[in-house]
């Protein structure tokens, strides 16, 4: 296996970065601001981990806020038809599922795969 080369100030900055947002979206589970925010966060931030191997955590953070927030939408829509509540519950596990795994690979210093 590859060793991946001493983090850089930017690479730093972009962990840090990426961490506040992914911490956002968890808190987003309990109090749907946070989510809010932490997608905020991620699309004003991915501009500055451009060059850094932490652009792919970035990219999957808002692929999970825009994503998380359409599908929770349209199982809102739906779930009056019962089929919404098992949108809601697919959105639910595949979105925790991302964001753990991201967690893991953003605290291994590991880039998130694009």
């Amino acid at each position: 296996m590859q060793e991946l080369p001493p983090l850089t100030p930017q690479d730093d900055a972009a962990k840090t970065s990426a961490l506040v947002a992914y911490l956002c979206l968890v808190a987003g589970y309990f109090t749907g601001l946070f989510w809010l925010v932490g997608g905020i966060w991620a699309m004003v931030k991915r501009s500055d981990a451009e060059d850094s191997r932490y652009v792919g955590h970035f990219n999957n953070i808002i692929s999970v806020f825009w994503w998380g927030a359409g599908l929770c939408i349209l199982g809102v829509i739906l779930a009056p038809f019962i089929i919404g509540y098992f949108i809601l519950l697919g959105v639910l596990v595949w979105s925790v599922y991302r964001l753990i795994k991201g967690l893991a690979l953003l605290t291994s210093n590991k880039p998130f795969p694009l």
